[in-house]
């Protein structure tokens, strides 16, 4: 966990390219999955303890900003208690409240507090947040000119290249601490410090190298864009190397666009790494990197589960470019046989453009579902997206007598139970009642029986008592 947290302080080292820790003390910039650190007293909880009395009216001190008195009512605690079951954690709440007032001696009062704690009361309830706590004082201590909390902090997020891997424990915790208190030093700092993480290649630091990733993306420079392609290509960790195409989407530079470009174009890449280019491709939401997803989603050379990916992503970012684009897709598709490539591909298309709601697909997908000459699946799907898309209850009521196939009338059946509204019960139970299938008068009626709406309960007594 101590590890943890030392990711955050190269967040805001990175963010921008500007210095993220003009942020004051106390403040919380994250953009990760980072560790924090309590900043609230739990409530009191041994009432027969001498020190319970001291340490509520410390911690409702502290909770109403009123840091000093708290500090000094929290020291109390360990100079009249020091054997007290709130005493460990007294150290904490003294060292956060140090932390809180952000004066140069407050805080580095605040790292012998918890140096002490660390000494005297290692079970303390509050270690691990102590161990935070420290990470980001230091981080505040060396944003300030402070070398000897700079090089604490470098030195525990690059590590002892020397040492065998630890796979977790303290060490673990401590460099991932020291990596997120680089949140709140000088930017140009950063970059080293995130280069040596990721030049580590041991199995145990592939949490570390994936967090500084994260932390790369983040800070923009000359390098950013070669640093990852180096991961991309040569961490051995296949996660770091999907976190690292990831954050790349998020690097909105024309030399990021153009190296996942190169990445989809590729045919030696690893598929799943190609399909996670297709992601970070639309998450740029640049032009050219849609042109090149359309590219991969039209190739009949690229896989299938690529081109999915592709067609997929591009119906998640709504517009009459991408819509025109899946429409026409699916058509240049046409004629494919049963079970092929192609057609699974334009399968794909109509639940892609169900989620594009709007751009006229809900009218689109009705005509795919009325035309004979596509196969009863893709017409299935093309029902089932409609409904997904919008579609009115009078389109689908329109939609059903032209149908001669009984998958496709239960399909229609089963997506207008789907509506919820009252002019399709009033439809099914039309249906239900006059339809010359059985088995479509028996759809209806399942169908009804899941409805909540109250003219179904006497329309099933009334089909249950008719004469037979």
């Amino acid at each position: 966990m101590f590890r943890q947290i030392i990711l955050a302080a190269t967040i805001a080292v990175s963010t921008g390219g500007a210095d993220a820790a003009v942020a004051p003390v106390g403040s919380v910039v994250w953009g990760a999955d980072v560790e924090q650190f309590a900043t609230q007293p739990r409530a009191p909880w041994q009432a027969d303890d001498p020190a319970d009395s001291l340490y509520k009216a410390a911690r409702e001190q502290l909770n109403r900003g009123d840091f000093r008195t708290a500090a000094r009512s929290f020291a109390r605690i360990l100079e009249q208690y020091p054997k007290s079951t709130y005493a460990g954690d007294a150290l904490y709440w003294q060292a956060y409240a140090n932390y809180s007032i952000g004066e140069t001696t407050q805080l580095k009062d605040a790292l012998r507090l918890l140096g002490e704690q660390r000494r005297r009361y290692p079970r303390a309830g509050t270690r691990g947040d102590a161990d935070a706590l420290e990470a980001r004082v230091y981080g505040e201590l060396a944003k300030r000119g402070d070398p000897d909390a700079a090089r604490w902090i470098a030195e525990r997020a690059r590590g002892d290249t020397q040492q065998p891997c630890s796979r977790g424990g303290d060490d673990d915790d401590e460099r991932t601490a020291a990596l997120n208190a680089l949140l709140q030093m000088n930017a140009d700092r950063a970059l080293p410090i995130i280069k040596a993480v990721l030049a580590k290649r041991d199995a145990c630091s592939a949490g570390l190298r994936e967090k500084a990733v994260f932390l790369l993306s983040q800070k923009r420079t000359s390098e950013t864009e070669d640093i990852m392609l180096d991961v991309v290509k040569n961490d051995p960790s296949r996660e770091v190397r999907k976190k690292a195409v990831f954050w790349l989407g998020q690097v909105n530079t024309d030399r990021a666009a153009a190296a996942l470009e190169q990445m989809l174009a590729s045919t030696t890449m690893d598929e799943e790494m190609r399909e996670q280019a297709v992601f970070a491709l639309m998450q740029q939401r640049s032009t050219r990197g849609q042109a090149a997803v359309r590219a991969i989603a039209q190739d009949p050379n690229a896989p299938e589960g690529l081109r999915e990916k592709a067609v997929f992503w591009i119906g998640q970012q709504r517009s009459p470019e991408n819509a025109a684009f899946l429409r026409g897709l699916f058509d240049k598709l046409a004629g494919a046989s049963r079970g092929s490539s192609a057609e699974s591909i334009r399968q794909k298309i109509l639940f892609s453009l169900s989620q594009m709601r709007g751009e006229g697909n809900d009218k689109w997908l009705m005509e795919v579902a009325a035309d004979p000459k596509h196969s009863v699946e893709t017409r299935k799907q093309a029902i089932f997206s409609a409904g997904q898309s919008g579609v009115s209850t009078a389109d689908l009521s329109a939609l059903y007598p032209k149908l001669t196939d009984p998958e496709l009338k239960g399909q229609v059946i089963w997506v207008m139970s789907e509506k919820r509204d009252g002019s399709a019960v009033d439809r099914l139970m039309q249906i239900a009642k006059t339809d010359p299938d059985r088995e479509m008068r028996k759809k209806a009626i399942f169908w009804l029986g899941q409805s909540n709406d109250p003219r179904v309960k006497d329309f099933l007594l009334e089909i249950i008592n008719s004469p037979r």
